[in-house]
């Protein structure tokens, strides 16, 4: 009789939500917005200024200590610049926001694996991304997956719901 009564309970064990073995479940969807003038200036003068909680800090540690070889761009900064964004990309880091589902995805999706040297290169966005045609993601008016605004439509607000997916060439995305 014990082992029936046990049964269920390692039914639950079996079953439960992996997210509550990695800390607490996400509550919000997306990721944090960003929330930096400067980060907002000097990042989102070149490209779409990718939210903080898209990378761990580790990876943003790369990416800032090589600045000067930027995706073969130097986009080297005055020092007082590059530490007021450093602290902003660290203190804000996809593990800093776990509260965040895709932060939180993303951060679960590294574990064990090298530092990216980009968000597209994470697991998760290579999971995320791979049931679109390459002819989709390389057309010109996409150019490839980092460009999260032209697929996107309320990528800058840290919203990427699938809802809100319009391909170039190919119209709105249905999961």
């Amino acid at each position: 009789m014990k082992f029936l009564l046990f049964i269920p309970f390692l039914l639950t064990l079996c079953f439960a939500d992996n997210d509550y073995y990695q800390g607490s479940k996400p509550t919000k969807k997306g990721v944090a917005p960003v929330n930096n003038a400067l980060y907002l200036k000097e990042c989102g003068s070149c490209h779409f200024a990718y939210q903080a909680g898209l990378l761990p800090a580790n990876a943003w540690n790369k990416m800032m200590n090589n600045l000067e070889n930027h995706f073969n761009t130097d986009a080297s900064l005055a020092q007082e610049d590059w530490v007021s964004i450093s602290n902003y990309l660290n203190e804000n880091s996809a593990e800093k926001n776990m509260d965040y589902k895709r932060s939180s995805r993303i951060v679960n999706s590294l574990r064990g694996r090298a530092i990216p040297d980009s968000i597209s290169q994470t697991p998760y966005m290579i999971e995320k991304h791979n049931e679109i045609r390459p002819s989709l993601i390389t057309q010109k008016e996409v150019k490839g997956i980092f460009n999260c605004m032209a697929c996107h439509t309320t990528a800058d607000k840290g919203i990427y719901s699938s809802r809100d997916i319009v391909i170039p060439n190919f119209g709105r995305w249905k999961d």
